[in-house]
Parts: C-alpha cells; structure tokens; sequence
C-alpha cells in the first residue's frame, strides 16, 4: 500500500499548477490547481481522465457540454476530447486520475496529447510508502 498523504491538498498558486501524485503502469494520480479567473491551459490527453473537485467552483467545458463543478464533483473525460475548466469563480483543486498512466500513450486517432509537464508549475512528487 502506498498513502498519498499529498495528493488533494489545496496550494495557494498564481496559475495552473498540477502535482503528479502517484504513477503505475495501468493509471497516474495527480493534483491540479487552478485559481479563481485563471485560464487552463491544458489540450486533450491521450488518456482516459476522472476529475474529482476537491475544492472550488468553475465549470468544466467540453465542445459538447459544460458542467458546473464543486466540491464533490466528479466527472469523467474521454481520451483526446477536447476540454478544460473555465469561469473559476473560486480557487479549485482537482484530483486527476489517468487511465492508463498519463503519457504513456503517443496519439488517440492520430492526434497527440499534451502532457502535464508541458504546464507551468508542473511537478513531481513523490509518495509516502
């Protein structure tokens, strides 16, 4: 077993930040935080995401829905669908869950992903064993 003591936890951050909690082969983990009336940067994965709102509100948009977001919101977004949060009214974390491992695949139908790390404030962290 491995506790993710970090993972969750709300940062005060000036941009988008996101937090590799926990990566395995078959899925990662990872925090993403964004303050209120910041713009996300992020384009479509590769990878099957689950979002779970930790803190916050805004509203997730994708070209075919936009969904209003708060604590306990969990949401789920396809791999290469275009999406990102937008009218953050209050400081949000967010709990990413890739599936598989984020970045472990090249292309969804031929259209690359973006990684994690290509945003500002990316990092890695390690988790408590």
């Amino acid at each position: 077993m491995i506790v993710l003591s970090e993972a969750g936890t709300a940062r005060a951050v000036d941009e988008a930040t996101y937090v590799e909690d926990l990566r395995v082969p078959d899925l990662s983990l990872g925090t993403y935080h964004l303050p209120a009336g910041a713009h996300d940067p992020q384009q479509p994965h590769t990878e099957d995401e689950v979002y779970v709102v930790v803190r916050g509100a805004g509203r997730l948009w994708t070209p075919e829905r936009t969904a209003d977001v708060r604590a306990g919101s969990v949401l789920f977004v396809p791999a290469g669908e275009e999406h990102r949060f937008v009218d953050i009214t209050e400081d949000l974390t967010v709990l990413v869950v890739f599936g598989p491992a984020e970045r472990s695949r090249r292309s969804v139908a031929g259209r690359p992903g973006r990684a994690a790390d290509d945003l500002p404030g990316s990092q890695v962290h390690s988790p408590v064993a």
